[in-house]
């Protein structure tokens, strides 16, 4: 089963992740593979930089991710751009390591691609099932500056530039609330892999 799992910055999408993977899930983080694709040398960063101007590299040739943020979450124009750059690396080192992970013994026949921007790149139907995580608005915002440094203002273009939670729950097979503590959200997450492990026999 492939399973996709999605959420707004500042839901706590990172903690469902986890938790998934140690109910036995192969967790594939489209985020941690953005930042190696960024790494200096690499096509996607040269491509990025060959967009966007030299004003998004640091002087030792790394990735301002700063300044690259504030170009992305002002301009839809802009962010369209980059995600046709990094979106379909992103998706074929994805499959790259699908494939790895199918061929190794203790593969638990359960792929879980967290992608924060599944919504918004329409890639729902790739998947069996789709996670949406969600979290109060303003425990979003608190997270966000109190956990990642940013200020409110700046929290909330962030929030704003993606999908609503509307948009992502007409996407859902199941919605998680986490907006309250860690154990609440570990019980929501074990009931829904139960969820998947019926989903997984009935279509074996």
């Amino acid at each position: 089963m492939r399973l996709g799992l999605t959420g707004g910055i500042g839901s706590g999408k990172s903690t469902v992740a986890k938790i998934l993977e140690e109910q036995g899930a192969t967790v594939i983080d489209a985020d941690a593979i953005s930042r190696q694709l960024m790494q200096p040398g690499h096509r996607v960063l040269t491509q990025t930089a060959e967009t966007f101007g030299n004003s998004i590299l640091h002087p030792d040739g790394s990735l301002n991710r700063a300044a690259l943020a504030e170009i992305i979450f002002k301009d839809a124009a802009a962010r369209e751009k980059l995600n046709a750059i990094v979106h379909p690396a992103v998706r074929e080192e994805s499959a790259r390591i699908a494939d790895y992970a199918q061929q190794t013994p203790d593969f638990s026949g359960i792929i879980v691609e967290d992608i924060p921007l599944l919504t918004e790149t329409g890639q729902a139907d790739r998947f069996d099932a789709v996670i949406v995580v969600e979290a109060d608005p303003e425990v979003r915002v608190q997270r966000l500056v109190g956990i990642r440094g940013m200020s409110e203002a700046d929290a909330r273009v962030r929030m704003n530039a993606q999908a609503s939670d509307s948009q992502r729950r007409a996407i859902a097979t199941w919605v998680l609330d986490n907006s309250g503590n860690i154990e609440q959200t570990r019980g929501q997450v074990e009931q829904i892999w139960l969820k998947i492990q019926e989903l997984k026999t009935a279509g074996s």
